[in-house]
């Protein structure tokens, strides 16, 4: 399982990175071809065109092919009078790691974090729990000058930030993405989830005190048991804040 989610996850980076170096309508290569170029087999590289084809960016076009989607609609959420906290959601979360390898960034992920794509990332693939049962699929980039000695341990154990400070690396802020998507088998199986139920994807880059990007990381929330919610402070005062919270039991919004 482990050597399937590290394969899938290098041909979901390369296919980002043609959709992000290419503009609207251009063809992406043929599944043979991408077999050949990365190494896997047809059902991976399907599974991977399938999940971003349902995230709106590719699109398929019968008897032609596939092709880069045009961009989505972006509307930001900012505050001009003050931060916006992230309290910790409810319930006791732990980690299962799933997958802890050290490989180069790659092209896409090295711009992320700006660092070279040759240079050494940990990556670690996690299974994030909530009183023992599974809520989240976590796929983290560190790069490796930034906490060298990151272990198998740091992953499973509390807070990850915590940790991260353990290394002498005290995070500061963090920009973060969230748009629903919907699950593929491998997600499913992990999750307790049936195939292509809905879920939240979510990606963030944290930056730390000295200005240097130290994480990256995307995320598959299951649908069914998770909600965000927004308290926003529209008057004079300074305080605003976005909840998330894991939802505890199976009612409807």
């Amino acid at each position: 399982m482990a050597e399937a989610i590290l394969k899938r996850e290098r041909v979901r980076d390369y296919l980002l990175e043609l959709i992000e170096t290419h503009p609207a309508g251009a063809p992406i290569p043929a599944e043979r071809v991408l077999c050949q170029q990365l190494s896997v087999s047809r059902p991976t590289i399907r599974s991977a065109v399938e999940e971003l084809v349902n995230l709106g960016l590719l699109s398929r076009q019968h008897g032609r092919g596939t092709f880069v989607a045009r961009a989505k609609i972006t509307q930001e959420m900012v505050s001009d009078t003050g931060s916006m906290s992230l309290p910790q959601a409810s319930g006791t979360w732990s980690s299962r790691v799933l997958e802890h390898a050290r490989i180069p960034a790659g092209a896409r992920v090295g711009r992320r974090l700006h660092v070279s794509p040759a240079a050494d990332i940990h990556y670690i693939a996690r299974l994030r729990l909530v009183d023992g049962e599974p809520m989240a699929l976590e796929h983290l980039h560190v790069p490796a000058l930034v906490a060298p000695g990151l272990t198998l341990h740091d992953m499973e154990s509390g807070d990850f930030y915590e940790r991260l400070r353990e290394h002498g690396v005290h995070v500061s802020e963090a920009v973060q993405s969230i748009e629903p998507t919907v699950v593929n088998d491998s997600e499913a199986s992990l999750l307790g989830v049936p195939v292509l139920a809905p879920a939240l994807l979510f990606e963030r880059l944290t930056t730390d005190a000295q200005g240097r990007q130290v994480e990256y990381v995307h995320s598959i929330y299951r649908g069914d048991r998770y909600r965000i919610v927004s308290r926003l402070t529209l008057g004079a005062s300074p305080r605003n804040t976005v909840d998330m919270q894991a939802r505890v039991s199976g009612d409807p919004f």
